[in-house]
């Protein structure tokens, strides 16, 4: 049945300010019409909002729906894949977000969930994806956890990372451009639904300094993935692994803030807007920051610094910003880990970037400190998200024919940023989630069971962990 959402201050990512006194038809998973009751008065069911905020819904442009790849994750859930992704999934659409874009992570079994949340068959955040990053090995490896080679078995080691490489790994690297094209031909043959590759190294080596890719090479990534008609993005860590994908013509960067203690130059700012290119932040609130310092080193803190100075000059350049914020969901048992208290993803919750339930206000935050305006955060998360992967005929804004996504907030997000925190509903395809239920199955999200009677008596010997990088799925060893 038709539904008619009245009383709200629908803010519709396309007029710079709120609007009062209409309402929202909705029929079949769509938007029919937006205008005064009266006027689009229909046979619908009314829902009365008197007093809430009505948004689109949340896009976030990078989460890692199956985050947790560690050795001990992975043997446990060796066979449920799925239900850790649906599980994710689920987490972020209580989250508000009804869209997320899954920027690295085992093709086959996304590309299964997003089709059952497609189907209607389970309930969870819109996903696309992209399976894994071009020129990447997989999660056992140097660019991610090289210790695993030494400890686990080369058949299980060598399974896992070919459930996420296939044919897109580091080999890649030998080849020439024409030759890499072709091997991104097959790979988007499979049903990906944007490319993403590697122009830096993920930091394993040289902390993301060592370029992955040639120029050459990039544009050939590029040129494949445009001439099947999807997005292409590029990881970057270094000011000439940004230049380079820029040049490449990629049509939005990931986490471009993070270019080692190197503050981008500004004819590379520039350049965003003159090539219409999405600018993906990774931000930390000033707070986090703080918090942060007391526990790395003087080289990450620099680090951390050039990337703060960076969000702030993206924002000055007028380059076009969308939210992301790696997010995803690590074991709980991972989370006590020394190796991740004193990293930015061991920050205290409401300051840890990196949560998939949390990280994306944190990031709405962070960017208010650094200037952002109120309409330019919501475009950030709505708006800007959807056009950057071509998706702005469906989704991002709230308007006749699109998707009926939305999010409810009892707090105008308009007044600030930690209003966004205030959800009252989220209504995907034009169905009111039932928040309270979600997620369904919990698994990474559920307590440690209670302790045994034998581990309270367990007299620990000695314990040491190794420290994170600032990623944390990067393992190379000890620092």
């Amino acid at each position: 049945m038709p539904q008619l959402l009245t009383g709200a201050t629908i803010i519709d990512g396309v007029a710079d300010k709120g609007i009062d006194g209409q309402a929202i038809l909705i029929d079949e998973g769509r938007i029919v019409a937006i205008g005064r009751p009266e006027e689009i008065s229909a046979d619908a069911e009314t829902v009365d909002f008197s007093g809430k905020y009505v948004i689109p819904g949340l896009m976030n442009a990078n989460v890692h729906l199956l985050m947790s790849v560690f050795l001990e994750t992975l043997v446990r859930y060796e066979d449920r894949y799925e239900d850790l992704i649906i599980e994710a999934a689920q987490v972020a659409l209580k989250s508000g977000m009804t869209t997320v874009f899954d920027t690295w992570g085992p093709r086959r079994v996304l590309m299964s969930v997003r089709d059952r949340i497609d189907r209607g068959e389970v309930v969870g955040s819109r996903i696309r994806c992209a399976g894994n990053i071009i020129g990447f090995d997989g999660p056992f490896s140097g660019d991610f956890d090289g210790r695993i080679s030494g400890v686990g078995s080369s058949y299980f080691v060598d399974r896992v990372n070919a459930t996420w490489v296939e044919n897109t790994g580091r080999h890649l690297m030998w080849l020439t451009p024409e030759a890499v094209g072709e091997e991104v031909r097959e790979y988007i043959g499979r049903g990906i639904d944007f490319v993403k590759f590697a122009s830096n190294e993920h930091g394993a080596t040289a902390a993301g300094a060592f370029l992955q890719f040639s120029g050459r090479t990039q544009r050939a990534i590029v040129e494949e993935a445009h001439r099947a008609g999807v997005t292409a993005q590029a990881h970057t860590s270094s000011v000439e692994g940004l230049r380079l994908s820029l040049e490449a013509g990629c049509d939005l960067i990931q986490h471009c803030n993070v270019t080692g203690p190197t503050e981008i130059p500004k004819e590379t700012l520039e350049s965003f807007a003159e090539r219409n290119c999405g600018a993906v932040l990774f931000p930390l609130t000033d707070n986090g920051l703080s918090t942060l310092k007391e526990s790395i080193s003087d080289l990450e803190w620099t680090m951390w610094k050039a990337a703060d100075a960076n969000c702030r000059h993206l924002v000055e350049s007028g380059a076009t910003i969308l939210m992301a914020n790696d997010g995803g969901i690590l074991a709980p048992e991972v989370m006590r880990e020394p190796m991740i208290k004193n990293t930015w993803n061991g920050l205290p919750e409401g300051e840890a970037l990196g949560r998939l339930a949390t990280g994306h206000f944190t990031w709405l935050r962070a960017m208010e400190e650094k200037g952002m305006s109120p309409m330019d955060l919501l475009r950030a998360a709505t708006r800007n998200v959807a056009e950057a992967y071509r998706v702005d005929d469906e989704l991002g804004t709230l308007e006749a024919g699109k998707r009926a996504d939305l999010v409810v907030l009892d707090r105008d997000p308009l007044q600030g940023a930690k209003n966004y925190q205030s959800i009252h509903a989220v209504i995907k395809g034009g169905t009111r989630v039932d928040l309270d239920t979600l997620p369904e199955r919990p698994l990474l999200t559920a307590d440690l069971p209670e302790q045994t009677e034998e581990e309270g008596r367990y007299k620990r010997f000695l314990h040491h962990g190794a420290r994170l990088p600032s990623c944390p799925s990067c393992l190379p060893g000890t620092r």
